[in-house]
Formats: structure tokens, C-alpha cells, sequence
């Protein structure tokens, strides 16, 4: 998938999210640079394959990727899990792997599709750099866009500035304006996203005791 993001030639890289295409028939895999560089590997020097990916995860994380991707093409969906992988340089990076169905010009499914975000905490005096370079030029969209940040943040537990970083990647991947896919999330958010019962009482207690010290506002604390 080298030409993931051609189209965005001459802009700065984003080298925490890359892209990712699977195949269910044929098992074949794409991806971008940007995850080719994850694993340790220079742009285009390897064909991603599933005993290479599988390869790359970390001992511990091993058997539970064969088992998602087992249930992926026994069932052919999608999927999306948080792992380690271990790069060629035998770096630990966790990361998180986002994906939707792919499907044809008849509307069938024929595979997955996303986008790997690294959570590792490397170069973050670069990111924030560029992050804040695009919070600038956007600064009066800021509410919307900070609304889909603190979104993402809290799906994916990461930082606001990666989660800005996610918003960048697919704004560039789709061509679309960042503080229009920003107000697409957070509408789409209150349309289609239900929280679970428990989440949503967890936060009903964090809301109702924050003005608390952080002890007795846990939602195990004993205070009433």
C-alpha cells in the first residue's frame, strides 16, 4: 500500500498512524510506510505476510492475535485490539489497530481495513511540535475539534495530542477538512455511540464527586 498517502506528498509525515488493508480469500496484506516503520522495516524492503505480522507480536500477545484472526475469517469481520509488537531492532511498542470492513463494487465483504496508532511514547517534543502547528490553523473551529479529541482520547486511552494526530491521519486519507471530520465525530458520536450501563454510572459518580480529592471520588471508595 505504498500509495496510501500520496496524495498528501509535501505535507509533514505522521509517523505514529499508518494504514492497513487485509484480503480474507487470499490472506494477502498492504500496508503504509508508516507501518512498515513500526515493525522496523524500511519503506517497501518487506511484503507484509501473516506469519510475518504474526511474527512481530509480542510472545505474550501472540496467541490471542492468531485467535482474533481466526475468528476474523472464520466470520469475516473486522477487528480491533491493543497489543505489543516487537520491532526488528527488538523494541517493545504497544499499539492500537483500528479497523471496518472492506468490500467491493457489489457491496460484498472481501476484507478488513484501518489503521495501526502507536501508543509508544517516543518523540513527543516533535508531535507536540506539529500538533500545535495545526491546532493554530485551526483555531476557530477549536471547540468542535476539541470535542473530537477528548472523543478519541477516551476511546483509544491515549493523549489529546495523538488523538489530534489520529484526527490529521484521516483527514488526509479521506480528504476532508479537520474541523469537518471533527464535527462529523462528535454528531455522529450522539447518534450512534450507546455507552453500557456501567460506563455511563461510572462516569455519573466521577461527574457528581470531582470536587472531591482523587481517593474519595473513585467509584470503589467507601465515602457517601
Amino acid at each position: 500500500m505504498t500509495d496510501a498517502n500520496d496524495h498528501t506528498a509535501g505535507e509533514s509525515r505522521i509517523s505514529h498512524v499508518g494504514s492497513f488493508r487485509f484480503l480474507f480469500d487470499t490472506q494477502e496484506w498492504e500496508w503504509s510506510d508508516e507501518v512498515a516503520e513500526m515493525h522496523g522495516y524500511r519503506p517497501g524492503e518487506v511484503t507484509p505476510t501473516t506469519e510475518l505480522i504474526a511474527g512481530h507480536k509480542h510472545p505474550e500477545d501472540r496467541q490471542s492475535f492468531e485467535e482474533l484472526l481466526a475468528t476474523m475469517l472464520d466470520r469475516r469481520i473486522p477487528f480491533s485490539s491493543r497489543h505489543r509488537i516487537v520491532d526488528t531492532q527488538g523494541e517493545v511498542r504497544h499499539v492500537a489497530v483500528v479497523s471496518q470492513q472492506l468490500t467491493d463494487d457489489s457491496g460484498a465483504v472481501i476484507g478488513a481495513e484501518g489503521f495501526y496508532l502507536d501508543l509508544t511514547a517516543i518523540e513527543e517534543r516533535a508531535v507536540k511540535d506539529r500538533v500545535d502547528e495545526h491546532v493554530a490553523r485551526f483555531r476557530e473551529h477549536q471547540g468542535v475539534i476539541e470535542q473530537a479529541k477528548g472523543m478519541i482520547s477516551l476511546a483509544y486511552g491515549v493523549s489529546a495530542d495523538r488523538a489530534f494526530e489520529v484526527m490529521r491521519w484521516r483527514s488526509q486519507t479521506a480528504n476532508v477538512k479537520v474541523n469537518e471530520l471533527a464535527r462529523s465525530i462528535v454528531t455522529g458520536v450522539h447518534k450512534y455511540v450507546v455507552l453500557p450501563d456501567p460506563v455511563r454510572q461510572s462516569f455519573d459518580h466521577l461527574l457528581l464527586n470531582a470536587h472531591r480529592t482523587e481517593d474519595q471520588s473513585s467509584p470503589h471508595s467507601n465515602s457517601h
